[in-house]
């Protein structure tokens, strides 16, 4: 399978790499910073530079071209303002979105957050709020492209802590609570391979399932899914 991921140079981004290099998957990283390809490097990926905030849809397809799936696993990131939420967790999304469509690829897996598209607490801030706003209309592009096999992943509070192998993953809402960027990905790369299960909004904790039972019971074939 070959495989983007955009924003290559994420805490997510290199974990999912990883696995899939190991199996043999063929996995380029997209990144805006040229110093960052080393690291993705390492993780067993192709680092190709592209700052998906100026960059133009032509340009993205042509590194999606032969591609398979796309993760969009960008983020703005701790420290940068409402402004950036904009143009990262929502702009880019689209433009990657868009790019994978002119490239004829047909899987999307978006990284998304919970409470995605709702309003934050009281006092959670103007940033927060922005970062909400831009990753649920990102989804809500989404949800419109029909010829598009997307699928949004919704993670909760993310920990470095060591992988558990044990998740919960559901249609929303489950609750809150923690889950390890490890096991995130190594739940997309089981979502990678079950093809079946797209057009789903599913949160994801950790909790009392092995990852691939978890996938497994998504799939329609299994007599889970819609």
């Amino acid at each position: 399978m070959n495989i983007v991921i955009a924003g290559g140079h994420g805490r997510i981004a290199l974990r999912l790499a990883r696995p899939l290099a190991a199996r043999g998957d063929t996995v380029l990283g997209l990144i805006r910073d040229p110093d960052h390809a080393a690291d993705v490097r390492a993780a067993g990926a192709d680092p190709v530079v592209c700052d998906l905030e100026s960059a133009g849809v032509d340009e993205v397809a042509g590194h999606l071209t032969g591609a398979d799936a796309v993760v969009f696993a960008a983020g703005a990131g701790a420290g940068s303002g409402a402004a950036r939420k904009d143009t990262v967790d929502r702009a880019a999304s689209v433009l990657m979105a868009d790019a994978a469509e002119r490239a004829g690829v047909h899987d999307f897996v978006q990284i998304s957050a919970m409470g995605a598209g709702e309003t934050p607490a009281p006092g959670r801030g103007e940033v927060w709020e922005a970062y909400l706003r831009a990753k649920g209309e990102a989804e809500d592009d989404l949800r419109r492209r029909d010829g598009l096999g997307w699928l949004i992943l919704r993670p909760g509070r993310l920990t470095d802590d060591p992988p558990t192998g044990l998740v919960t993953l559901a249609d929303p809402p489950i609750g809150h609570d923690v889950v390890t960027r490890d096991d995130v990905a190594a739940v997309i790369v089981a979502l990678l391979d079950a093809s079946d299960v797209r057009h789903r909004t599913l949160d994801l904790l950790n909790g009392p399932t092995r990852v691939e039972d978890a996938v497994a019971a998504l799939r329609p074939a299994l007599g889970g899914g819609r």
